[in-house]
């Protein structure tokens, strides 16, 4: 309605502009066509008085009498009728051309009109494809928009899921490992019992049992102490007898040179804390290497290693499992070996005479 408002007072405005030259052309023809007429009063005139001159000299005077009169009488009377005639065919074309004017104006002004509304009809429907383009890209863009916020929130959706399933898992795996705890703290304290129980039955039994047993070990032990005691008289006897017999062999050979010093030494040691026979056992490659007759060496003092006395040689710790013999001085050369499934120590001063040790692992 805005656009047709525009219009109509465009065309308004036109035809105004062109009216007005109209009028303006109108006036001017109206005063041009005046002069024509006076002259056409004054013609008459020249012609009456000029006409019979010409007739007179060129026909009779019977002639120029009667023509000019008739002429004279004629022409005004024609002239007179024939003004407003041609007054009005000039008003009439006058009208008839402003008429065509106006159609001509209004035709251009319909035309422009038609053109302007076409070209504002043109940049209407550029304006909303343009605007239905804008709200396309936009509607689309809007559209990328929502769908990419709908993925981040899928994403991050599946991620808090995600979470939360770990999360339950781990409480799952939390519950299920408290409760495998207890259950097994259950089934330990259930076993304990039950241990317990049958600990204190054991003992029981084992209490009776070691009674008989005690019975039964004193009066084997009563047996021992006798056989030991008979076994030890005759290992005495053996024993004084080997030892009669070195003193013989050393008084034979002669005996070792030993200094003073070295006798106030060995009696200054203190007694040998003996160990018990171990298992332990020296690979034959390292035995062959640095023990036997061949290799003979100085032991030295012995030293206190764990409450028990010990020497070291080879790389191997050893521990006394008897007493230390009488005239065998710890400066002496001695050699190890290995005899009857235990580890002997020898002296060769004392041929024969061997000395009962240990490997400590």
């Amino acid at each position: 309605m805005k656009s047709f408002g525009t219009i109509s007072t465009t065309a308004l405005v036109l035809l105004l502009g062109l009216a007005v030259p109209a009028l303006a052309r109108q006036e001017k023809q109206e005063e041009k066509t005046s002069p024509p007429k006076q002259e056409q009063q004054a013609k008459p005139e020249k012609q009456e008085q000029a006409r019979p001159q010409k007739q007179e000299q060129a026909k009779p005077q019977k002639q120029e009498q009667a023509k000019p009169e008739k002429q004279a009488q004629a022409k005004p009377e024609k002239q007179q009728q024939a003004k407003p005639q041609q007054q009005q065919k000039q008003q009439q074309q006058a009208a008839k051309s402003e008429k065509q004017q106006q159609q001509k104006t209004q035709q251009q002004a319909k035309g422009q009109q038609e053109q302007q509304q076409k070209q504002e009809a043109k940049s209407e429907k550029q304006q909303q494809q343009k605007t239905q383009q804008q709200a396309k890209g936009q509607q689309e863009q809007q559209q990328k928009q929502e769908a990419k916020s709908e993925k981040q929130q899928q994403q991050k959706t599946q991620q808090q899921a995600k979470g939360q399933q770990e999360q339950q898992q781990k409480q799952e795996a939390k519950s299920e490992k408290q409760q495998r705890d207890k259950s097994a703290k259950q089934g330990q304290q259930q076993q304990a019992k039950s241990e317990k129980q049958q600990q204190q039955k054991t003992q029981q039994q084992a209490k009776g049992q070691q009674e008989q047993q005690q019975k039964q070990e004193a009066k084997s032990e009563k047996q021992q102490q006798d056989k030991s005691a008979k076994q030890g008289q005759q290992q005495q006897a053996k024993s004084s007898k080997q030892q009669h017999q070195q003193l013989q062999t050393v008084s034979s050979h002669g005996a070792p040179q030993r200094s003073q010093q070295a006798m106030a030494t060995q009696r200054s040691q203190p007694e040998l804390r003996l160990s018990e026979r171990g298992s332990g056992r020296i690979p034959d490659d390292r035995f062959r290497s640095h023990f036997g007759n061949g290799h003979r060496f100085h032991m030295g003092n012995p030293v206190m290693v764990g409450g028990y006395s010990r020497f070291q040689y080879g790389g191997y710790w050893f521990g006394f499992v008897q007493p230390w013999p009488v005239g065998w001085y710890y400066t002496d050369d001695f050699y190890i070996d290995y005899v009857d499934g235990g580890y002997y120590m020898y002296n060769p001063y004392y041929p024969g005479a061997r000395f009962a040790i240990t490997v400590v692992i």
